[in-house]
């Protein structure tokens, strides 16, 4: 992609395209195309409408219906019906106005439950899903087997990246829709606000998993957009290092200045007990993540606590002001 090539950026509202937006406009790309809130993705007319006005170069799709546990469980029919139509959109659309290249961001709950860890590319439809997830995990991998025809039929530049769990400035903090990282940093703020002697969180602790700050996807997708041009291989994005719950909700604690006890509900489910990926494929093209996962939660409660507005409590005006922006993103617990 040059400086002046005019990029489509679907769900820039959304924690994963925010940071892409930023990323775009810190490396000097200056056409980057935009859609407001008046343009429905899930619908063919509006979406086609947009692309034939806008002419697109090049697509960046981080638009999604994404939810954490309860919400990817609880939603099944928004979460499958939404994605396809946004997806199947935007990619056929693509190719019919000859975008010269498609980036399509999947999730790790693509692969199979027990998928053999480090978890490799080459797992996908090896196994059974995760149950709580299976309905996001078909629509994305029917996004990327999407891509992928496109280029057998039409030889599209269609690339599909599988991106770990993701956190950072502009996650949902939904106490039942926000994933693992940002629920904690919520509960344990709430908590510090409170004075509560002790926070509960869900398993024992011990289940490993690899988190991502959204910072370091965005200066992978771009990379990824100039680096990598292989439709019929997925990607991991990752940092390959694993973090038990339990030192996570440490650190979180920790950042958010929290010092009572941390109790574990045992009765509640520890989920899949070990979740990293290979990344190896990414990090022979030259890219390599930038930001500790410290780092990444200092910098994440220091937006959380800045989007607050000063306000103290966790009502629903509040809750409103962290999710507004939440909609769109990419899955993961």
């Amino acid at each position: 992609m040059d400086n002046d090539s005019r990029i489509f950026l679907a769900g820039h509202n959304g924690l994963v395209g925010s940071a892409i937006l930023r990323k775009l406009k810190k490396e000097g790309y200056n056409n980057v195309i935009l859609a407001d809130r008046s343009v429905d993705l899930r619908k063919y007319n509006e979406v086609s409408s947009f692309i034939s006005e806008s002419r697109p170069d090049y697509i960046i799709c981080a638009a999604a219906k994404v939810g954490g546990i309860l919400g990817n469980r609880d939603y099944k029919a928004e979460i499958i019906f939404d994605n396809l139509m946004i997806q199947s959109n935007m990619i056929d659309l693509a190719w019919d106005w000859r975008v010269k290249k498609l980036l399509f961001l999947g999730s790790s709950c693509i692969y199979p439950k027990h998928a053999p860890i480090p978890i490799k590319e080459s797992s996908l439809l090896t196994g059974p899903l995760e149950p709580t997830n299976d309905a996001y995990a078909i629509a994305k991998i029917a996004g990327i087997k999407m891509c992928q025809s496109y280029h057998e039929q039409y030889g599209c530049n269609f690339i599909s990246a599988m991106p770990c769990n993701l956190y950072g400035p502009g996650d949902n903090f939904h106490p039942e829709k926000s994933h693992v990282l940002p629920g904690m940093i919520r509960r344990f703020h709430k908590a510090k606000e409170e004075n509560l002697p002790t926070v509960t969180c869900w398993g024992d602790g011990s289940p490993l998993r690899e988190f991502l700050h959204v910072d370091d996807l965005a200066s992978a997708c771009i990379h990824l957009m100039n680096n990598y041009d292989d439709p019929q291989q997925i990607i991991n994005v990752g940092t390959g290092i694993e973090v038990s719950i339990k030192e996570l909700a440490e650190t979180i604690a920790d950042v958010v200045g929290y010092e009572g006890l941390i109790m574990w509900d045992t009765e509640k489910p520890n989920g899949t007990m070990r979740k990293v990926m290979d990344t190896s494929r990414i990090k022979a093209t030259g890219w390599e993540p930038k930001v500790s996962l410290r780092e990444g939660i200092e910098f994440t409660y220091a937006w959380f606590v800045d989007s607050m507005g000063g306000i103290r409590g966790m009502d629903d005006e509040v809750n409103e002001i962290l999710k507004k922006n939440c909609c769109e993103g990419c899955g993961g617990e």
